[in-house]
């Protein structure tokens, strides 16, 4: 009995892909909708197609069945999507989903062929250390870091020290273009009185910015440890917010800011007493990651450096503070795993977990980044720390991890933050509220006169114009 019923419904089936091209024909340019299409895919090709945000409803498409490729699926599917800026993305369980099309963002599988690629491209250090100079170059042109006005001559704002057990705490805001300031804290080893050195920790999109716990351990940790930590805020985030307003965040003149952002602090930093600029390190999460990347491929300066869930050959930054300037277009196609391996031969830490675009770290991008590195001869200096039921944060294991890394390479003292127990205690760390942590006062009072606003006049500082519109809020 079950047979029959499986025969009938195969018979079914089978008639309703026949009566549905009998209705398709050169009178209307076979044209179907696309949900059908996609069915007769599966079929064809034995695999699961979902759309689950319904983005295929209503949408039909002239000589759909005839975009079939027999024999490959991607280029049946690029066919049928790609009119209508849609694209699929293959799930770790083989199936797959429908999403509209974003620059930022690919399948893994996409991902794995772009690697292949690139891979191609050079096979000596030789070959390597031209395109990564090609690649660098075309970076900065792309941030437009060449047009940047010079760094003012004005002070430094500073906070009065708040002092704890093995550290300080300072705010600060660098004018790093005429009226534009840069805003973080500065953790110091308490007391300071030798050479130290220098952690830069560029912010990610995580709740609370650079005031969330965190982020405070981290800082706190790593200057107990011997290093000068600088935290800074996004652009139109956190205190940059009394200057820009929110949604400029998301114009691309964002990630210029935020790179030129950790250029100038470190030529701050080269100026103050006891900070060693032999011995400089950057790490930050998710948006942070994109910018410790960036400032490691463009600044020789940094020696260490350990991107936090962000290295990925399928997804460089949904955020146009990230993605914005187009510098994933260096060099015909780049992405963030090869700009990640621009760090080589220099200590590198990459960190990854199980629940974001990093999920595949362990099998793809860290092998090619570590062929890289194998053409100096330096393999066991990038490391990877994956974390596979964890997903995008800085938590308490990722710092654990980061912890050694950063004392190994920047010649830090671990012991100063283990107990008795011989472990990293964050718990003798001070968590100060976000008001502590500013350096324009609690309502901004202490913001200088001379104070930039106008997105405009930002841009027309590189000379550009401003080209993103925004509606009026009432």
């Amino acid at each position: 009995m079950k047979n029959i019923k499986y025969i009938i419904t195969i018979a079914v089936s089978v008639f309703a892909l026949t009566f549905a091209n009998a209705q398709s024909t050169s009178d209307t340019n076979f044209r179907k909708p696309v949900s059908e299409t996609l069915k007769k895919i599966e079929t064809v090709f034995n695999v699961t197609i979902n759309d689950d945000r319904g983005l295929l409803k209503g949408k039909e498409l002239d000589y759909a069945d005839w975009r079939i490729e027999p024999g490959n699926l991607a280029i049946s599917l690029t066919n049928i999507l790609a009119p209508f800026e849609l694209m699929y993305f293959k799930q770790p369980d083989g199936t797959y989903i429908i999403r509209k099309y974003e620059n930022h963002k690919v399948s893994v599988d996409k991902g794995k062929e772009r690697l292949f690629y690139l891979e191609s491209l050079y096979s000596t250090k030789e070959e390597w250390e031209k395109r990564k100079t090609e690649l660098k170059a075309c970076m900065i042109t792309s941030f437009g870091l060449e047009k940047a006005p010079p760094m003012p001559k004005s002070k430094p704002l500073l906070t009065p020290k708040r002092i704890y057990k093995d550290y300080s705490v300072e705010n600060i805001a660098l004018e790093i273009l005429p009226g534009v300031y840069a805003t973080g804290s500065i953790y110091k080893p308490y007391p300071l009185n030798k050479k130290a050195a220098v952690i830069l920790t560029p912010d990610g999109h995580f709740g609370d910015g650079r005031y969330r716990k965190d982020e405070q351990y981290r800082c706190a940790i790593m200057a107990k440890m011997g290093a000068i930590v600088v935290s800074y805020d996004l652009f139109a985030w956190g205190e940059s917010l009394l200057q820009f307003p929110e949604e400029t965040h998301r114009n691309s003149i964002a990630s210029t800011v935020q790179v030129l952002t950790g250029i100038r602090f470190l030529d701050y930093l080269a100026t103050v007493k006891n900070a060693d600029m032999s011995r400089v390190g950057v790490t930050g999460g998710s948006g942070g990651g994109s910018h410790t990347m960036f400032l490691a491929a463009i600044d020789d300066r940094v020696k260490v450096s350990a991107p936090v869930v962000m290295v990925s050959s399928h997804f460089s930054g949904g955020c146009p503070c990230e993605s914005g300037r187009g510098v994933h277009l260096c060099g015909n196609g780049t992405n963030n795993a090869e700009i990640s391996a621009m760090m080589a031969p220099k200590p590198q830490l990459i960190v990854s977990d199980g629940k974001d675009w990093t999920l595949a770290v362990p099998e793809l991008e860290f092998p090619f980044i570590q062929r890289t590195y194998e053409l100096y001869g330096k393999k066991d200096l990038v490391e990877n720390a994956h974390f596979a039921k964890e997903g995008h944060d800085f938590g308490v294991s990722k710092r654990m991890a980061l912890y050694p890394f950063m004392t190994k390479y920047l010649n830090l003292d671990l012991n100063k933050v283990k107990n008795d127990k011989g472990e990293i205690d964050e718990s003798t760390c001070v968590i100060e509220p976000k008001e502590k942590l500013f350096v324009f006062g609690d309502k901004g009072e202490n913001l200088p006169k001379n104070a930039l606003k106008d997105i405009n006049k930002l841009y027309e500082m590189f000379g550009e114009k401003n080209l993103k519109v925004y509606e009026v809020k009432k």
